[in-house]
């Protein structure tokens, strides 16, 4: 089978949005089960599916430059992590008005087991300078960028995709962040960032830079096109902010919308998560003022991952009915009603609202 067939077979579950750079959102029975097929696992990328030599570089401001190899990733003690990976732009199709950028609708969203070396123990091996600010990491993907470049120096048919992260949160032996080479089990596919990539957890999946090909710790801050151009809020009313912790979020995975139901009582369920969690509660609300009731909150099976939830809805009558879910995290997060508009239609995190008939 040839690279193109592999790439074929592994998107034929899911929900193509752009062909070139492929974007795709994952089905919703991606969001059934505790971690999601690696088949059904949302696709983003913003340049085309590189070539990678399988080498990761790393300098910068160290004491001891190094170039590793796959091999040498997998000598190192292996870790395992359920994450939640979520796009910044999930939920743009449903912002008012409509914000440029991919037209995502509600399912670039999935959770699956990466397994790899951390981060910090990397990084220990090149002696990170005292005077480290920011640990930039670089993709293999590169070239014409397909939406509007924002910031005026930049070359839009030259470009490389790079993130930086604080050198703090790099280092934090509790962030669990991974340089990831395997993906349920399995080594990553060329969709997913093989032969490894970043996976850092709670933060939007753009910190989570695909094909890593180099880390350099920086310092003074980061101001690439991937970094105060795109990915941040650009309020209206207000400074602009860098895209990091996902917003707490809850979605309805059954009943899906539209349902006619033949019962009058029915468990609902769904997923919640967020970037500043854990999940504390999560409400349901079969009107449209309020009467939040609580939902079952399952407790949570990792630290990174998203949590069930339930809710067991009694006499339901004969028409039209709505639903909706909130969730609410443990520093007090709340799910707003209204999508938090900016220019680029990111963390649309507003309340889910989903009708069911029953007939």
């Amino acid at each position: 089978m040839t690279d193109t067939d592999e790439l074929e077979a592994a998107r034929a579950e899911l929900v193509m949005i752009n062909p070139a750079p492929y974007n795709a959102e994952a089905p919703p029975a991606a969001l059934v089960g505790e971690v999601t097929p690696t088949e059904l696992h949302y696709v983003r990328s913003n340049f085309a599916v590189p070539d990678h030599d399988g080498t990761l570089e790393i300098g910068g401001a160290v004491g001891t430059p190094m170039t590793l190899t796959l091999d040498d990733l997998r000598a190192m003690p292996a870790h395992e992590h359920a994450v939640t990976l979520e796009c910044a732009g999930n939920g743009r199709l449903e912002m008012r008005p409509l914000p440029t950028g991919e037209p995502w609708g509600d399912f670039a969203v999935s959770t699956a087991r990466w397994t790899g070396a951390l981060l910090h123990e990397v990084l220990a091996k090149v002696e990170p300078a005292a005077t480290g600010v920011e640990v930039l990491a670089q993709g293999a993907d590169h070239g014409a960028y397909h939406l509007q470049a924002i910031l005026p120096e930049t070359d839009q048919d030259n470009l490389t995709f790079t993130r930086s992260l604080p050198i703090g949160e790099a280092l934090d032996p509790s962030s669990g962040i991974l340089i990831a080479y395997e993906m349920n089990g399995q080594p990553l596919g060329r969709d997913h960032g093989s032969p490894f990539r970043l996976i850092v957890p709670h933060w939007y999946a753009v910190a989570s830079v695909k094909w890593l090909k180099r880390l350099d710790v920086l310092t003074e801050p980061y101001s690439g096109e991937f970094q105060t151009g795109h990915y941040i809020y650009q309020w209206p009313d207000r400074a602009h902010e860098p895209v990091r912790l996902m917003r707490v979020r809850a979605r309805i995975t059954d009943p899906a919308p539209g349902t006619v139901l033949d019962v009058d009582s029915y468990t609902v369920h769904g997923k919640a998560w967020s970037g500043t969690g854990p999940i504390a509660r999560v409400e349901v609300s079969l009107t449209g003022e309020g009467d939040w009731q609580p939902a079952q909150l399952e407790p949570a099976r990792g630290e990174y991952q998203w949590q069930d939830w339930s809710f067991t809805w009694d006499s339901i009558a004969v028409g039209r009915h709505t639903l909706r879910a909130r969730a609410t995290d443990a520093a007090g997060n709340v799910q707003p009603d209204v999508p938090p508009w900016n220019r680029l239609g990111y963390g649309n995190n507003a309340v889910e609202v989903i009708y069911v008939d029953r007939r």
